[in-house]
């Protein structure tokens, strides 16, 4: 885009492997954590917006994109927060910002439970909360694998995966019921989300699945940073991520516009950059 920053691509050796993040901007770090299935790919447009005042760092977690994946059967939340903790020490990041959406928001929170003196700041874009029986049914439904095969069916079905993401949530609930109103995205951000959910097909669902497991309302009490909690308008986890800002002890929540709003970015930006500046 025009007046864009310049956005770096880089690896990093950690325990388990490398990890692949990109980068932009000077001055304090802030690490940015996406959401599943995608990876950083889909974080571009926050990082330029960010990377204004800030050295924006979002990796693509371990298991999506073009990192490794964590040799481990079922990793939990608490894995994946330790494998960024490895991250902040092979790039010698002292203390961090923190910016997490969705599977990204519960790693995010976790490494600041872990890790609370290398944490300044946590942003935490949209939490799920779930009863048992809607996590038993994500579980059962909402992530598999996609096992290349010589017809080239699983293709179709990780494509249909991307795009019904768009339309319905959870995204197999193709009923007026599960109906969302944001629309689909232009098509070369479909194609590039279903790019990098195939570069990982086999291990994605890992992380969806230790972020069903995750109970944010048990385990956010334990954030002790100043923490903002956001969440678009009709992000599907509106209502979930408003209710569950109350167990913070020091946090609060800000509604932004509709993720399709002409100001959504700007609104997203000021918020977060007003937040940062009070560090």
């Amino acid at each position: 885009m025009t007046g864009a920053r310049v956005i770096r691509r880089r690896f990093a050796d950690v325990d388990h492997g490398q990890i692949h993040y990109r980068t932009a901007g000077e001055g304090a770090p802030l690490l940015a954590i996406h959401a599943s299935p995608g990876s950083s790919r889909q974080m571009v447009g926050l990082i330029d917006d960010l990377s204004g005042f800030a050295r924006v760092i979002a990796p693509d977690t371990p298991g999506n994109g073009d990192s490794d994946a964590l040799p481990i059967d079922a990793p939990s939340i608490i894995d994946l927060a330790r494998a960024y903790l490895g991250l902040l020490d092979a790039l010698g990041l002292e203390r961090v910002s923190l910016y997490g959406s969705h599977t990204g928001a519960a790693i995010a929170a976790e490494l600041a439970i872990l890790a609370p003196g290398r944490v300044d700041r946590l942003i935490l874009d949209g939490v799920q909360v779930l009863d048992e029986a809607a996590r038993a049914e994500m579980m059962a439904l909402y992530a598999h694998p996609f096992t290349p095969d010589l017809d080239g069916a699983y293709l179709a079905r990780a494509f249909m995966f991307c795009r019904d993401q768009f339309l319905f949530y959870p995204w197999y609930d193709r009923t007026r019921r599960g109906q969302r109103q944001g629309g689909l995205p232009h098509p070369r951000a479909l194609h590039g989300l279903l790019l990098e959910l195939l570069k990982a097909g086999e291990t994605y669902h890992l992380n969806y699945r230790a972020a069903f497991r995750w109970i944010a309302p048990d385990r956010l009490p334990l954030v002790g940073c100043p923490t903002l909690v956001v969440a678009a308008e009709n992000d599907p986890l509106m209502d979930q991520t408003r209710a569950v800002a109350t167990a913070l002890g020091d946090g609060g929540f800000v509604g932004l516009p509709r993720l399709d709003a002409a100001d959504y970015a700007e609104q997203r930006r000021a918020v977060i950059a007003k937040f940062i500046a009070r560090a």
